[in-house]
């Protein structure tokens, strides 16, 4: 059995985006951090937990303050968790997952108290919440409504979240077509419609793309 100990990010960093194939949540022991990610923009800090689903991206800003965080795997499925929770003792985890890490994932998945979202205030993270929709607008349109021009609106987005705006919203789908895909019995093509996709096959180059794996190949591994 592999024990988990607590890790130091480094002060005053700027962590590029990058790609996690498995899921885990990250404990806030110490410090503070803000990341930008599949669910918005949003800041944490000590007693609080960040949810990520497998797949999952993001950018992070860590502070200035001495920032400790502890890692755990999630189970690896199709459910949704919340993006941000709260721990009324995070030293209990950290002392289980010393000793039994899968102890401490039970523990934490049964002590977690959910946190609202926050008010999505800035243009970039109203944008993130419409990207991440079922239906999107078309990004021009979207910027337009708002007065701004479709340039604007994507250097701000992606001077926050590390990527493009069409990228981004790319991305959010492919994990919602993958996660239908893996919890319900619905047809291929329907769900390729219900996620956005023009037909089946544009959807399975999107979800190859993202996890490595067919959606007929991940039908037959969750059977």
């Amino acid at each position: 059995m592999n024990l988990i100990e607590p890790s130091l990010l480094p002060a005053s960093t700027d962590i590029a985006r990058h790609h996690h194939r498995e899921p885990y949540a990250t404990v806030v022991l110490a410090g503070s951090y803000e990341e930008a990610g599949d669910a918005g923009r949003i800041a944490v800090c000590e007693g609080e937990v960040l949810f990520h689903g497998p797949f999952s991206a993001h950018r992070d800003r860590i502070s200035p303050k001495r920032t400790v965080v502890l890692d755990l795997p999630l189970p690896f499925d199709g459910r949704d968790w919340p993006a941000r929770a709260q721990l009324a003792d995070p030293g209990r985890i950290v002392r289980l997952a010393e000793r039994d890490p899968v102890e401490a994932v039970a523990a934490l998945l049964d002590e977690f108290a959910p946190v609202p979202a926050a008010e999505a205030n800035d243009l970039p993270d109203q944008l993130s919440a419409t990207l991440r929709a079922s239906v999107a607008p078309r990004i021009g349109e979207w910027a337009v409504v708002r007065g701004r021009s479709r340039e604007h609106v994507s250097r701000s987005f992606e001077k926050l979240y590390g990527v493009s705006p069409a990228a981004y919203r790319a991305d959010c789908q492919a994990k919602r077509a993958w996660r239908m895909i893996v919890a319900s019995d619905a047809s291929l093509a329907g769900i390729a419609i219900e996620a956005g996709y023009a037909d089946q096959a544009h959807m399975t180059r999107a979800v190859t793309r993202l996890t490595g794996m067919s959606p007929r190949r991940w039908r037959i591994g969750t059977a």
